[in-house]
């Protein structure tokens, strides 16, 4: 008998271990089947998040590219790193960045509607607006006071010295023709009597005259002062026509602006936020990294050498001025320009809708 109650208890004990180790491989078991089951929703909540911010990068009005143009010189030097920051991902957008020689041949692609934003001559903007009757705003101020007068020689010390001579020219139309003659009538010479001026439709020209001719006068834009002098060094900087406009006017002179299609402005005023906040970063990196700035005006073709980029990069006034800011001085350069030959901004002075504010 106590070999039998041996056995059963031998027995019960066994059952009991069976027991509990059968609840601990049940127990371990759920906490497994749970934790997988945190770790299956945690992934999912992830991949959920990143769908979301994915979809939150992606809700511009429009993923096309944005179409813009800009004239060979300062205007655009400004421009020129929206492109390594596309490359790299910092930009909010994507750009075609189209390169010209002159402001007419920006105009009609500007006006059909194949270019979407345009770097163009301030007084330019404003013949525009009114001829398209408000088809192009003004969104940002690019560049202050870029020209010069250079000579081979010694004879201009100052605007006086130019009467009687003659003076060659860019721009017919377009800011140094109405800078140099608001300039010059200021200084009681008559800017079709008393000096002539001729025309060539870009820069490159003017400086090509310039080597061949003993006493060529001429009002040159930077980057091209700088290459005519680093070509010739018998020429000289003979006046600073910033310094001339700030003796007989109180407003800024301005050389260039960035427009933007009315239209496309009302379809994409996102896209147009987007671009102001690249182009402030880009004009940014214009004028603190020399170095690369230059090697893209040469790459892009804004300018001949990265040298000569580098060296006038310093003087070019290259600024982003948006907002009431921009408005402020626009208007008031436009209103002198209207004042010396209403013709200049095209025929009236551009109303309250000429001016992008956001």
């Amino acid at each position: 008998m106590k070999k039998l109650a041996s056995l059963l208890l031998s027995a019960a004990m066994l059952l009991g271990l069976a027991a509990c180790g059968g609840t601990s491989s049940s127990v371990t078991a759920s906490s497994e089947a749970t934790a997988s089951e945190a770790a299956s929703s945690s992934a999912a909540s992830s991949e959920a998040a990143s769908s979301e911010a994915a979809a939150e990068e992606n809700t511009l009005s429009t993923a096309d590219p944005v179409r813009i143009a800009g004239l060979k010189g300062p205007t655009t030097m400004g421009l020129v790193n929206l492109l390594p920051m596309q490359e790299e991902g910092s930009a909010n957008l994507r750009y075609d960045l189209q390169l010209y020689g002159a402001a007419d041949e920006i105009v009609p692609l500007l006006t059909k509607g194949e270019l979407d934003m345009a770097a163009i001559p301030a007084n330019l903007a404003a013949t525009l607006y009114q001829k398209t009757e408000g088809a192009i705003q003004v969104m940002a101020v690019n560049t202050l006071g870029v020209l010069y007068v250079v000579e081979k020689g010694d004879t201009v010390q100052s605007v006086a010295d130019l009467a009687g001579r003659t003076i060659l020219s860019t721009g017919k139309g377009t800011t140094p023709e109405y800078v140099l003659r608001y300039i010059l009538t200021q200084n009681g010479i008559d800017p079709d009597q008393d000096v002539t001026i001729e025309f060539y439709s870009e820069a490159a020209e003017v400086t090509a005259q310039m080597a061949v001719a003993e006493d060529a006068i001429a009002v040159l834009p930077q980057p091209y002062v700088t290459s005519a002098s680093m070509q010739d060094d018998t020429l000289r900087v003979a006046l600073d026509l910033t310094a001339e406009w700030e003796k007989v006017c109180d407003t800024q002179l301005i050389t260039g602006v960035t427009v933007v299609r009315t239209a496309y402005a009302e379809e994409h005023p996102d896209v147009v936020a987007a671009f102001l906040e690249d182009y402030a970063a880009s004009v940014d990196a214009a004028n603190t990294d020399l170095d690369g700035t230059a090697a893209l005006c040469e790459e892009q073709g804004v300018v001949a050498k990265a040298a000569i980029a580098k060296a006038a990069l310093p003087a070019c006034n290259i600024v982003c001025i948006t907002g009431e800011d921009m408005k402020a001085d626009v208007a008031g350069y436009a209103q002198v320009l209207y004042d010396a030959d209403p013709a200049s901004v095209g025929g009236a002075m551009p109303d309250d809708g000429f001016y992008y504010l956001g």
